[in-house]
């Protein structure tokens, strides 16, 4: 239940006088968004997960301190973003395999995984829901389209302060004082900072968002897709998967670094490796781009386990496939987990 104004004050007024149930009521229909927030400035769903927690456990230690000069959504933003901020100063950047070498042929895409905190790890569905209509007109960019794999891999390029500058700007459509002030900097450096990150938004950035490209086929292209690439991997038919894929596709699968470019090396890849494999499919949303979640058998039996979330970039069109993000679960990952956490069964029989 949205809080109003009045409630919103009784609430701060106990929590400042220790209530953490009253605290809790208060900053509970910021959560969602402020995971979110922290998911686009860190790449990483566990480390944006514990930047939220460590953020509300600083505003619940400083409320005493909270002078209401902005509002608390405000005020909450700028404990998360600063937190986010502590924790990108001790991590590298996350990337995509696609970005982190030249591509290699299916000798090489098996060598050993990169199991450092490298990779960028994909976004549940359920993480955008608190944060749909978040934003303030001012902003430049739809929710979805700012959580999608290119603008992630965009934002993680970017020095931290530009990143936060960005996100605080043209996602979350803050004020120019308001970004200043959250990032305790003068509204000249933070208009420096947000215009360099701009300028490389714009060189860094596909000219069309998958948004427009899932639009142009509707929920129904976009179900037929999913369903046609499913059936081509169920039924291993490697012209029928490739048939999908625009000329110059990729297909990476971190956390396995080499990636693969071109119908040849796919074809030779898809013959020899996955199309041997029996396949389920059930489609999902991921970084809010269409995604379809892969299970393998578990041994002889026909039960089937949770094995790769696929994320499918889409042409311009939304009628091919430019790139497959076959995000790898390890057993360390807890993959029934990971996969109920984007709306998929546990489990296919």
């Amino acid at each position: 239940m949205e809080t109003t104004a009045e409630t919103q004050a009784t609430l701060l007024e106990r929590a400042r006088g220790g209530d953490e149930h009253a605290f809790g009521e208060l900053v509970r229909a910021h959560h969602g968004e402020l995971r979110a927030h922290c998911y686009r400035m860190l790449g990483s769903i566990q480390d944006a997960e514990d930047a939220v927690q460590n953020a509300l456990l600083r505003a619940w230690r400083g409320l005493a301190r909270f002078e209401e000069r902005s509002t608390v959504r405000a005020w909450l933003y700028s404990i998360a973003t600063n937190t986010a901020l502590d924790v990108a100063s001790h991590r590298s950047r996350r990337e995509l395999p696609v970005g982190f070498g030249p591509a290699g042929s299916a000798a090489d895409l098996y060598a050993d995984p990169v199991t450092d905190p490298v990779w960028l790890e994909p976004c549940p569905p359920s993480w955008l829901d608190g944060a749909a209509g978040a934003a303030a007109p001012e902003a430049q960019y739809e929710q979805r389209e700012s959580v999608e794999l290119a603008f992630m891999v965009m934002l993680q390029q970017l020095p931290p302060l530009q990143r936060a500058a960005l996100v605080l700007r043209d996602v979350l459509g803050f004020s120019a004082a308001e970004v200043s002030d959250q990032l305790g900097l003068s509204v000249a450096a933070a208009n420096s900072a947000l215009q360099r990150a701009r300028a490389a938004a714009r060189t860094g950035l596909p000219a069309q968002s998958q948004q427009v490209a899932l639009r142009a086929i509707g929920a129904e292209g976009t179900a037929r897709l999913a369903r046609r690439y499913a059936d081509a991997l169920e039924s291993g038919d490697a012209d029928a998967v490739l048939s999908l894929l625009t000329a110059d596709a990729s297909w990476s699968m971190p956390p396995w670094p080499a990636w693969l470019h071109g119908p040849e090396v796919l074809r030779n890849w898809l013959i020899t490796d996955p199309l041997t494999c029996r396949w389920r499919h059930v489609t999902t949303e991921a970084n809010g781009q269409l995604a379809v979640g892969c299970y393998l058998p578990d041994g002889d039996t026909d039960r089937f386990v949770p094995a790769v979330i696929d994320v499918l970039t889409l042409a311009p069109a939304g009628d091919k496939i430019t790139a497959v993000t076959a995000f790898v679960l390890l057993d360390e990952q807890d993959p029934a987990a990971v996969f109920a956490s984007f709306g998929l069964p546990t489990e296919l029989t």
